[in-house]
């Protein structure tokens, strides 16, 4: 058994997680960019995800200090290490179709 390849195979495998790394991938984005591009993902399950990512050390948040004060979210490092990963998902997943 590896701890390790368990907790992350955990967290990226939750539902839209995956999607939301991929989603990161193009660049910070608000909270509204993801539900423009993930409709179907709730507010809700949205956030969670978020602040399980933030937790882990993927995702970073932050606040603009601006007017209206605006929030975004952006991989860290260990985040953008994730691209490689991502990718091999998508040509898997085209070479399925």
């Amino acid at each position: 058994m590896c701890p390790k390849y368990e907790e992350a195979a955990g967290l990226l495998g939750k539902k839209w997680t995956g999607l939301l790394v991929r989603v990161l991938l193009g660049g910070p984005k608000r909270f509204s960019d993801f539900r423009q591009q993930l409709p179907n993902l709730s507010d809700r399950l949205l956030s969670e995800r978020l602040k399980e990512l933030e937790v882990a050390g993927v995702v970073e948040r932050v606040v603009r200090d601006t007017k209206p004060v605006t929030i975004e979210y952006r991989l860290t490092p260990k985040g953008r290490a994730l691209e490689p990963v991502v990718q091999a998902i998508q040509q898997w997943a085209d070479s399925w179709d």
